[in-house]
């Protein structure tokens, strides 16, 4: 008689982060399109349990990836995911009040299966999801209700991520003991920057609060990519000029970045 084989283990990725607000505002936050396009990528949400999600990873059709609100427990839970049937990912957010008017805001990122394509998948999430967690901190501590204008430029380099980075932050004129608190003015040349205060600096990447060009949050980072990497100059800006200047710099900003990474 045959052994029955083990069944594969569940991966997940957990992570918490604490923010500032109410339940209501942080669900604001996390669980409408307004909100989740404010600190990550474009969204549409059908805010309701049942209703489509859209999220948007650049321009071109392939990249607007649809979804489900698989729950809608507002202000505590939303879980998103690809649909009935459709397996993958899935993505359920958790809000929790604090005393001091602060949330804990958990999420539990599920739906890995396995090979080397989902490894590459997991890893390229375990080590994104901080970046944009901190962004969510930012947006609700310094934008909270307000919605950002995004621009999310991004190309792929052959360096590896411990020469990526370096090189990345001395082309655009990031000192290199750079720390939280500190004052930055980067520049790709001809009038292309951004400038702010550093609020955090994790492994290959910076997050920024911006006052120029206009106010919001900014990521620049280099992240993994298998012997490569992704270089992006991530910028959420806020305010009644944000989208002139997004139709501005996002093209030059993309165009330095492939320069950069060739």
């Amino acid at each position: 008689m045959s052994e029955k084989s083990e069944p594969e283990p569940q991966r997940s990725i957990e992570l918490e982060v604490e923010v500032a607000g109410t339940p209501e505002e942080v669900w604001r936050a996390i669980a409408t399109g307004p909100g989740i396009s404010s600190w990550y990528v474009p969204h549409e949400v059908d805010e309701r349990e049942g209703g489509a999600a859209v999220a948007s990873f650049g321009d071109a059709p392939e990249m607007q990836v649809p979804g489900r609100v698989a729950a809608w427990e507002p202000p505590r839970r939303i879980v998103f995911d690809g649909g009935e049937g459709a397996g993958g990912l899935a993505f359920e957010w958790l809000v929790e009040a604090r005393d001091g008017g602060s949330c804990v805001v958990r999420l539990v990122n599920s739906g890995f299966g396995t090979g080397a394509d989902w490894d590459d998948q997991y890893d390229g999430l375990a080590e994104g999801w901080p970046l944009f967690l901190c962004n969510l901190a930012l947006h609700c501590r310094h934008f909270a209700g307000r919605t950002a204008v995004s621009m999310l430029p991004t190309a792929g380099s052959p360096l590896p991520q411990t020469e990526a980075w370096p090189r990345l932050s001395a082309a655009l004129g990031m000192p290199p003991a750079t720390r939280a608190g500190d004052r930055v003015e980067l520049s790709a040349g001809d009038g292309l920057g951004l400038a702010g205060s550093v609020a955090e600096v994790g492994p290959g990447w910076v997050a920024l609060v911006l006052d120029d060009p206009a106010p919001g949050t900014a990521l620049v980072a280099a992240e993994r990519a298998g012997p490569g990497c992704q270089i992006s100059v991530w910028s959420y800006l806020y305010g009644g000029g944000a989208g002139a200047i997004v139709a501005r710099d996002k093209p030059r900003w993309q165009a330095w970045l492939y320069a950069f990474g060739t």
